[in-house]
């Protein structure tokens, strides 16, 4: 049974690209959601497009805190090519954004899972946009983390921790005498992070023991301020995007992929995340917890802002994913998007 943090205080915010300062917000603040709106919408949505081609409307998300930084980049671009247009963006975990885009208070939910056979006969329709991973995140100053670099985690370590919770002390991970006690982390919001975690380890969210915490930075930010602390995070939010070290306070676990007791060279890529990207790309990391992530609608959309910006993001958008450190989707998926959306390539 997961111990629940309350969520305390809502915190809107402007674009902020820097990573360090968005975890150090909500660690500061206690902040329980990331929103985002990059101008304010209001009013019956109308969509145009003039005798010149110009568009002009407003286009909302809302979800998964793992698409969230991606989302902002693209909303951001997208509206340099088209003023007219509005977008607003807000994370609140993979769950609201299906629920919003299924009852259509949104244009696309971002949802960073697999969308379930009830929710597709519900009307939920997923594009692909990127792909990314769930990464077990330590504190920096981990007691034992000199010996988990050279070691590593194996999986039957991580469902012992968080399935099973046979795990207690560090030592028990390290294989040594440490007697220091892991404090597990999970998620208390509905996720595709931990949905995908919870996957990879043979179970599903509700499986997952520990302390929840709402978010993706909410979780982080526990991680940086508990020393014994044990947590999965999105590697959006356990890495700078500036300098693609992990985040201050933040360690990477390595996972022992071929379980040989060791983390051997091909398995050694969590101190920067390009190397992370590179090993997710060419499948060093598993997958789960690696995963495609989802623009979800509630149907096949019609309205033409709407097509347009998603055109644009399974096309030219895509040139985003890899500055923002995230992977591109192959192109087959691309096709098959921009053919399930109507437009011809």
């Amino acid at each position: 049974m997961s111990t629940r943090l309350k969520p305390n205080l809502f915190y809107n915010s402007k674009i902020n690209t820097n990573m360090n300062k968005k975890l150090f917000t909500f660690a500061t603040l206690g902040a329980t959601v990331l929103a985002l709106s990059l101008t304010a919408c209001g009013g019956k949505k109308e969509s145009k497009v003039g005798a010149d081609g110009e568009l002009s409307g407003e286009i909302s998300l809302s979800g998964a805190f793992a698409l969230y930084p991606l989302a902002v980049q693209w909303a951001n671009e997208f509206q340099k090519l088209h003023p007219g247009v509005k977008i607003d963006v807000s994370a609140g975990g993979a769950g609201k954004g299906v629920t919003d885009a299924i009852a259509g208070v949104v244009d696309f939910g971002m949802v960073s899972r697999e969308l379930s056979e009830a929710e597709q006969q519900r009307g939920a329709v997923g594009f692909a946009v990127a792909k990314d991973a769930v990464v077990p995140t330590i504190n920096a100053k981990n007691p034992v983390y000199n010996e988990l670099k050279q070691h590593g985690v194996t999986r039957d370590d991580l469902v012992a921790l968080w399935i099973k919770g046979q795990k207690k002390t560090w030592g028990q991970v390290a294989g040594t005498s440490d007697a220091t006690p892991i404090t597990v982390y999970t998620r208390s919001d509905a996720c595709g992070a931990a949905e995908t975690w919870a996957l990879y380890l043979g179970g599903k969210q509700e499986d997952l023991q520990g302390t929840a915490v709402f978010g993706d930075p909410g979780l982080a930010a526990a991680i940086q301020k508990d020393v014994n602390g044990l947590g999965l995070n999105n590697i959006g939010y356990a890495y700078d995007t500036k300098t693609g070290k992990p985040n201050p306070g933040i360690a990477v676990a390595p996972i022992d992929v071929n379980n040989n007791g060791q983390i051997d060279p091909e398995e050694d890529f969590y101190e920067n995340k390009s190397d992370v990207v590179k090993a997710i790309a060419d499948g060093r990391y598993p997958s789960p917890p690696a995963r495609d992530l989802y623009f979800v609608s509630n149907g096949v959309p019609t309205d033409p802002v709407v097509v347009a910006f998603l055109e644009y993001i399974l096309t030219d958008g895509q040139k985003e994913n890899g500055p923002q450190g995230y992977i591109e989707i192959p192109q087959e998926k691309l096709d098959a998007g921009l053919k399930k959306l109507g437009v011809k390539k």
